[in-house]
């Protein structure tokens, strides 16, 4: 078995273990900080809506054109006044594409472009977009996420209980957070490409967030009726019992997601890649993260605000400290002569063993005499 099967075997058994719930609030200190971080990064920044969300245009040179990257990009600019997105394409076309402008000016700024490469005007296509069709696509992308949002909490309320799914949904909305903080702050172009990659992530991160609950909701069963282990110490083993299946499943679809967003868009150049891929590695990253260090130590802050959790926990504390107390005291008695261990009856598991007859020898069967 490998280093990290063992690894695995071995937490999930409860032979060793992280202490996650006990380390809560360093989580939830590091998430608010990233959360704030994110929402600065929002609002000074803002995002880059692509011309999908605020209309514009594109203008599509022919083939072969000799047009440089640069050379396009200053004439874009120059002659729309706005910032204007260039690639060169397979063909030797380059796609010019300047969002937020007025269409009513794009005959113009395409007789400008049409001058400043020397070409003739017909040789560039335009492909208008209108505002509105940017707004109907922003609305409809944000009804499908609360719709989304919605159907999730009523789900996880119905599956497990209403405190897994306020927890699920806080987990959620701290990725959405993350997510589109890193979009403001590294000004990648926001595209219906995003949306969906945002809604695939979030998908993803309420899987993880359901396999450590349905181990949580598994080992919580009768909880009550033991003084061994409180909730949240159940909690902790859930994560632990699961955190090598988590990370394996986050490595695994983060990979052909780091293949896209590095070595597609940045390394090759493939910038359209850019839209989708950032937001499922950021995405996918902040899930398992979230419901490890967030959905599952929340729950068990919810879970120990019940009355019979707190008994359960005083109980539980008690017993232990009444162990600790019955263990000093037999160390007293031992070092001032008195051991009381043949007084105990120790604890046998199986059945016991049967003494040997008296009237037997030494060493010889249990047979018949000869």
């Amino acid at each position: 078995m490998s280093k990290l099967g063992n690894l695995g075997a071995r937490l999930h058994r409860g032979e060793i273990s992280y202490d996650f719930i006990g380390h809560r609030k360093l989580w939830y200190g590091i998430s608010i900080l990233i959360t704030i971080t994110a929402v600065l990064g929002l609002a000074v920044s803002g995002l880059n809506m692509g011309i999908d969300f605020q209309g514009g245009a594109v203008f599509t040179t022919e083939k072969k054109s000799g047009i440089s990257v640069s050379q396009a990009e200053d004439a874009a600019t120059a002659a729309s006044g706005h910032d204007a997105v260039v690639q060169k394409l397979g063909d030797g076309s380059v796609r010019i594409q300047i969002s937020g402008m007025d269409i009513n000016q794009s005959d113009q700024i395409k007789n400008k472009l049409a001058e400043d490469f020397k070409v003739a005007p017909d040789s560039i296509a335009a492909d208008l977009v209108g505002p509105s069709w940017g707004d109907q696509i922003a609305n409809k992308a944000w009804q499908g996420l609360a719709i989304f949002m919605v159907l999730v909490v009523i789900y996880l309320a119905i599956a497990f209980e209403w405190r897994m799914a306020i927890a699920a949904l806080v987990a959620l909305i701290h990725d959405i957070t993350i997510t589109v903080g890193i979009y403001a702050l590294v000004g990648f172009e926001v595209t219906p490409g995003t949306v969906i990659g945002l809604l695939t992530i979030l998908g993803y991160s309420l899987y993880d967030t359901v396999v450590v609950f349905d181990s949580l909701k598994e080992q919580t069963k009768d909880l009550t009726k033991q003084t061994r282990f409180t909730y949240s110490e159940v909690a902790n083993r859930s994560i632990n019992g699961t955190l090598v299946r988590s990370i394996n499943t986050t490595v695994v679809a983060l990979l052909p997601v780091a293949g896209l967003l590095f070595i597609g868009g940045g390394f090759l150049g493939a910038g359209t890649l850019n839209d989708i891929s950032l937001s499922l590695f950021v995405g996918l990253a902040a899930g398992a993260y979230s419901s490890i260090f967030i959905a599952t130590p929340l729950v068990a802050d919810l879970k120990e605000l019940e009355p019979q959790n707190k008994a359960l926990k005083k109980r539980v504390l008690a017993k232990r400290a009444q162990s600790s107390e019955e263990g000093e005291r037999g160390e007293t008695r031992a070092t001032d002569g008195y051991d009381d261990a043949e007084d105990e009856t120790p604890a046998v598991v199986g059945p016991r063993a049967q003494p040997a007859s008296r009237g037997r020898g030494r060493g010889r069967p249990s047979g018949k005499r000869r």
